[in-house]
């Protein structure tokens, strides 16, 4: 569902002159700042979370020399993400719960795959990708297990 946001702001300082970007599984825009009401299970496809030039620059400090995600200080308000389209009220009817596994088990096999690569000292490997990947990894393992729809 498209919702008429064109922009796509820093998702920390909210500069609309952004630099950078990662793409994040659905359930981790819960580690967002201000998240609590966006239903995560309705997201299709990945978050992107925009940076400023500035803010590019402490995000990957943060994440490549002190451990640390910086999800926790985005604004869920700034994220781009596509909801799938409610039917529900017309129809009088219940769709079933998404299963987001699919999409998170591909995030997780492809940050593997870049952190592997990238000590490999493989050149090809960006510092976006790595920085992405650690982010991606982490949030992973904070939320655990995800929970199986229906259940």
């Amino acid at each position: 569902m498209f919702t008429g946001r064109t922009e796509k702001p820093c998702c920390l300082c909210g500069h609309t002159e952004t630099a950078h970007w990662i793409e994040i599984p659905p359930r981790a825009i819960q580690l967002l700042k201000h998240a609590e009401p966006i239903a995560w299970r309705d997201i299709e496809g990945t978050v992107s979370l925009y940076f400023c030039q500035d803010d590019w620059k402490t995000v990957r400090d943060l994440v490549l020399e002190t451990a640390m995600s910086p999800l926790p200080r985005c604004n869920a308000g700034r994220a781009s993400f596509v909801l799938r389209e409610d039917f529900e009220a017309f129809l009088n009817a219940n769709r079933a719960e998404p299963d987001q596994r699919p999409l998170e088990a591909d995030c997780l096999d492809d940050a593997e795959t870049v952190l592997d690569r990238y000590e490999r000292e493989d050149p090809l490997v960006e510092t976006r990708d790595v920085v992405e990947a650690r982010i991606v990894i982490w949030a992973l393992e904070d939320l655990g297990e995800p929970r199986v729809p229906g259940d």
